[in-house]
């Protein structure tokens, strides 16, 4: 069942808006999904198409993309393979990267020149964090929301669910005896660390004092939760999926259950080649969009499962793929559902680069002592979301998108964020980190 905001955003898509620029070569049969493909160029990129090729086309034609294997690539892969890159003007070349470090590395030395990325990986570049050099980095577009989860080991099945409170015994028993419990997460400023430590925080547990929290790539999660490395992890699908699939854990809650249509993947590209090439970051938005759109049409996620999950991109079973894609979720601890808020990609204003967003991000690098004292909250996160390249990509199509939000937004524990009070938010828990670091 559709829901009525969905309904709503459906009817602000005309078919004009959808096929603009039809007549440009691979355009209608793209957003068809015809199976007709045309012509790859060399290094498998697909042939521009003739709209893209016009004098007033993007600065720079041949792109590097950069991905991770999770399911949130779907975007920039279905944009490569549907043609809808070459259609305007972008001439594409898909990369999976190792690990998210990798990625930002690629994206800062200029062998990437755009990149599926963490929400809060562009802020941690652009002020410096975690060791890497300072390289600002910008994020016109939210890829996905929504479709993460935390999986715990099969051994707290039946005991441990979305409660984090539940699992604070444990927590507290493994430490007595001198061998803390280990969760892992993806990337230390990423949304699944975050995920991870305000579940933990929210159980009275503080992730820095009571737990190990270790960094493992994406696809590594199921072997190391096998061997017996870890007893957690956040990560996005299809990881969570296949734990349960191996039988070695469980999801205890996703993350839409932590905070309803959160900001999760962006689409990013360094602060410089943005102001170089702003008709080039452009021309890669309005193919996202159309990639977007088809993905948000239900129907179409068997043909997405299909994609993703070859060799080339995720390397997992489509089957493991399309279920929490069409929001079946099996929690392998005998609860099941048929979730409403499964990953979207496109309704509900889902592109549109929240500044919001940016300050929530913010004001848990400040809770969690990853940064020094109150940051410049409005600027960097004006900086970094560039709703301006958003609204001209738009504009250029005719795409009548929600715009921003100030809206007050409330988490599973209750806690409500603030955009206007960022510092209020960061400092109010009382499981915080103490320690400034820069």
């Amino acid at each position: 069942m559709k829901r009525k905001d969905d309904k709503q955003h459906e009817r602000t898509l005309s078919r004009r808006q959808i096929l603009t620029g039809a007549a440009a070569l691979l355009g209608a049969s793209a957003l068809s999904g015809c199976e007709k493909k045309p012509q790859r160029g060399a290094g498998g990129s697909l042939a521009a198409g003739a709209a893209g090729l016009a004098g007033d086309g993007p600065e720079v034609r041949d792109l590097r993309f950069g991905m991770i294997a999770l399911t949130d690539c779907s975007p920039i892969v279905i944009a490569h393979e549907k043609g809808l890159f070459a259609k305007h003007g972008i001439r594409s070349t898909v990369v999976k990267g190792a690990s998210w470090a990798a990625i930002r590395d690629s994206l800062a030395n200029g062998d990437l020149h755009a990149t599926h990325m963490l929400i809060g990986m562009p802020f941690a570049s652009t002020l410096g964090l975690f060791g890497a050099a300072k390289k600002p980095m910008v994020a016109p577009w939210i890829l996905n929301r929504n479709g993460q989860a935390i999986s715990l080991k099969a051994e707290l099945k039946g005991k441990v669910g979305a409660d984090p409170k539940a699992l604070k015994p444990f927590v507290d028993a493994a430490k007595a005896a001198g061998k803390p419990m280990r969760f892992a997460m993806t990337f230390p400023p990423g949304t699944h660390a975050m995920w991870m430590r305000y579940f933990l925080g929210a159980g009275g547990i503080d992730p820095d004092r009571d737990v190990a929290l270790i960094t493992v790539p994406p696809a590594q999660m199921i072997a190391n939760m096998r061997v017996g490395a870890m007893d957690g992890f956040c990560v996005g699908e299809p990881w969570n999926a296949r734990a349960i699939a191996d039988g070695i854990g469980y999801t205890a809650i996703t993350t839409q259950e932590i905070w309803r249509d959160h900001p999760e993947k962006v689409c990013a590209f360094t602060e410089e080649f943005a102001e170089k090439n702003p008709k080039t970051v452009k021309a890669v938005l309005r193919a996202l969009h159309e990639a977007s759109v088809w993905l948000d049409e239900l129907p179409n996620r068997v043909e997405q499962a299909e994609i993703v999950s070859r060799p080339t991109y995720i390397n997992c079973a489509k089957e493991l793929i399309l279920g929490r894609l069409q929001g079946k979720y099996d929690y392998g601890d005998g609860r099941t559902l048929q979730d409403l808020n499964y990953m979207i990609f496109s309704r509900r204003n889902c592109n549109y680069p929240q500044t919001k967003y940016g300050l929530f991000w913010l004001s848990q690098f400040r809770r969690w002592g990853m940064i020094q004292g109150a940051p410049d909250y409005a600027g960097i996160a004006r900086r970094v979301m560039r709703t301006d390249l958003y609204e001209e990509a738009m504009k250029e199509i005719g795409y009548a998108h929600g715009g921003p939000s100030t809206a007050v937004e409330t988490l599973f524990d209750g806690a409500k964020f603030d955009p206007a009070r960022p510092e209020e938010f960061a400092l109010a828990p009382s499981i915080k980190s103490p320690k400034e670091v820069g």
